[in-house]
């Protein structure tokens, strides 16, 4: 039975060429990059280009404003802690509700010790309201405004360019969380006021335990691991030579492939949309409003069980998700979904599939042949959904 994954957004495979570039700095190159003696400025040479590398994929004006972190919660921590202790206890964060875990866990956890937050509301597609932003930041003597690029259980854009406009119009401090956006569509960060923003490499066909925070020159920070003078003492800690390598090398092909994989996935995720809205009884598209990741759907099956079809599916060889999975263990239907105000029917139901690299027509095909008998299988056990539905 053919395998197929469309689980994307959660990790993708590491490229062949990924591996390929890692592989000498596991094998020969294994020096400290910290060293003064050759060997050690080898690896230093090697990690200096994995930082252009990255540096190019974001649009970054110098390859200096590039910090390796050990991924996305690093850099997402680093960026909002940092940027607190910097305004002081008087500063606010504003943000949102369909945040990544990864954010809305560090501003809790600031929340809870006093530090003001203000949680903006969001629109039926899981968009920020601008008012409400502005309104938030003039309201703010200081703050940290943090934002995600793309989100990562519906694929909606957020409206970034307009958000961090008007962080600057009110000398805020901005962060976005583009570890969705990277690699799948064009950014470029030196265009936008945008003072922090964090990257991940296994969501871009890199190796996972690294990824990045994008800096702004001039703009202060203070580190939040402390220890060893890496990373130009703004993240402490011996480099992971390897994955940061590795980390470039996936840039460096993100960067050269995007504009012709983003057109050919985006085709892929239409035809599925529109064949599981047709042949699939009580479907519903979430966040088809907006602009949207080219290869991301998420679809609600109305008073069904996401995890039950999940789990039909894996039986049938088809990798999907039922959202983040860095929240698949939380018994909680979806945070996204329940702030975008979708009904609890659908929310329970909501499935997300997500393509990629070497997602083909054939696992289209595939899950359009399944998924229908397994939505069937499912009513059919659940005899409390009325006929209409």
């Amino acid at each position: 039975m053919q395998s197929v994954y469309l689980d994307y957004n959660s990790t993708t495979p590491t490229d062949p060429d990924v591996v390929e570039a890692m592989l000498p700095y596991l094998r020969e190159q294994w020096a400290n990059p910290s060293s003064a003696h050759n060997p050690g400025n080898q690896v230093r040479r090697a990690i200096d280009r994995a930082r252009e590398q990255v540096a190019t994929l974001i649009g970054a004006a110098e390859p200096s404003e590039i910090i390796f972190t050990s991924g996305a919660t690093e850099s997402n921590n680093t960026a909002i802690l940092s940027a607190i202790e910097t305004l002081g206890a008087h500063a606010s964060v504003i943000t949102s509700p369909t945040e990544h875990a990864a954010v809305i866990g560090p501003v809790q956890w600031l929340e809870q010790r006093g530090q003001s937050v203000k949680w903006i509301s969001v629109d039926e597609n899981g968009q920020p309201d601008l008012e409400e932003v502005t309104s938030a930041l003039k309201e703010s003597p200081a703050a940290l405004a943090s934002f995600m690029w793309a989100n990562n259980e519906t694929g909606v854009l957020s409206p970034i360019e307009q958000l961090a406009e008007a962080a600057a119009e009110a000398d805020a401090m901005f962060h976005t969380d583009a570890v969705q956006m990277a690699g799948k569509m064009p950014l470029s960060v030196k265009e936008l006021p945008i003072h922090m923003l964090s990257l991940s490499a296994h969501k871009l066909c890199g190796p996972k335990g690294v990824g990045a925070l994008y800096l702004r020159k001039g703009t202060r920070m203070k580190p939040f691991l402390r220890g060893g003078h890496q990373e130009r003492a703004r993240r402490a800690g011996t480099e992971n030579v390897p994955a940061i390598i590795g980390f470039g090398k996936a840039c460096e092909i993100a960067q050269k492939t995007m504009e012709q994989e983003s057109s050919r996935v985006e085709r892929l995720r239409n035809r599925l949309e529109e064949g599981i809205l047709s042949s699939c009884k009580g479907a519903q598209l979430h966040g088809g409003g907006a602009q949207r990741l080219p290869n991301t759907l998420n679809i609600g099956f109305q008073q069904l069980d996401g995890e039950a079809i999940l789990y039909m599916l894996d039986d049938q060889n088809v990798s999907v998700s039922t959202g983040s999975a860095c929240e698949s263990g939380s018994l909680e239907a979806s945070h996204v979904l329940k702030a975008m105000g979708v009904e609890r029917t659908y929310v329970n139901g909501a499935i997300r599939f997500s393509l990629g690299k070497y997602s083909a027509d054939q696992d289209v095909d595939t899950v359009l042949e399944r998924l229908p008998a397994i939505i069937d299988r499912c009513r059919s056990l659940a005899p409390q959904i009325k006929d209409e539905s």
